[in-house]
């Protein structure tokens, strides 16, 4: 892909996500998200009332007078955007692929994120780390990671989590609100890993799937390819027995998601490549 064609993209990208968090999730994320703390802000006389541990006996002494420490909700917040890049991510069956779905989820939170004076950063992951852009405001910040998450080419095919998670639970200072986006396909164990995140940070897991990890259509003889591995192997798709097989591998697996977040207080969100990602959005936000 071209340099033209990229940005011919970001524009596309901008225009679509931008009035969707202009117009329908402006109010909704400012909700969901407070701030994380309590930052000085003055300091004024004592007034009836006032509780005296926050009386500040330094200006006090000074004045022969009471005077109290104003303190105010610290409003900005830091966004991480965690974004699975493994092979598993371009598959899509029906409207679009995973990849292109965790894209348009991104810049929406992102352009939610600045419009409420907030920082994004983004951690690309595979097999491992392949790029982490710290957080910063502004909207040509907003820019370059949706030039990045359209264009960026991972050098690995696997998926790993828990060295994911393990790298920004190194690298994060300060608490942040982590999206972690992923169809979570890996024969990696997380847990511990996100027990340790979710101590230090608001973790959201967005599980993306297509409709085909779940089903297996009945067509007869077929040859499946696991993307990440290189894996070969024929299987008859319309044997009941193969599609029982097939469909309960992917509720384990949906189940071991689900009960690695709750289990560590995070929360996550599901939501199928065909599907209105909007609704679920809209849903998630409302009901923190």
């Amino acid at each position: 892909m071209d340099t033209a064609e990229i940005l011919k993209k970001v524009r596309r990208l901008e225009i679509k996500t931008r009035g969707l968090s202009n117009h329908i999730f402006s109010g909704e994320y400012h909700s969901a998200f407070k701030g994380r703390g309590m930052s000085f802000s003055e300091v004024r006389e004592y007034q009836f009332g006032d509780d005296i541990r926050s009386i500040d006996w330094n200006v006090t002494a000074r004045f022969n007078h009471p005077y109290v420490k104003i303190f105010e909700e610290e409003r900005e917040l830091t966004v991480m955007l965690m974004v699975d890049v493994s092979e598993s991510s371009v598959f899509g069956t029906a409207k679009q692929n995973k990849r292109n779905m965790m894209t348009e989820l991104c810049a929406v939170l992102a352009f939610s994120a600045i419009n409420n004076n907030d920082k994004v950063g983004v951690i690309f992951f595979s097999d491992g780390v392949e790029k982490y852009i710290p957080p910063k405001k502004g909207k040509s910040h907003i820019l370059f990671i949706i030039r990045e998450l359209i264009s960026f080419e991972p050098k690995r095919k696997g998926t790993n989590i828990k060295e994911t998670l393990r790298f920004f639970n190194n690298a994060a200072k300060k608490r942040s609100i982590v999206f972690l986006m992923s169809d979570f396909l890996t024969d990696h164990a997380y847990q511990d890993a996100l027990n340790i995140a979710s101590k230090r940070h608001d973790m959201v897991g967005v599980h993306i799937y297509d409709q085909r990890d779940k089903e297996l259509p009945s067509v007869g003889l077929i040859q499946m390819n696991d993307l990440e591995t290189g894996g070969r192997q024929w299987v008859d798709s319309s044997d009941k027995r193969v599609q029982q097989y097939y469909s309960q591998q992917f509720q384990q697996h949906v189940q071991y998601c689900r009960n690695s977040f709750l289990k560590s207080g995070a929360e996550l969100i599901s939501i199928r490549t065909d599907e209105d990602y909007v609704k679920a959005l809209q849903s998630f936000f409302v009901n923190r």
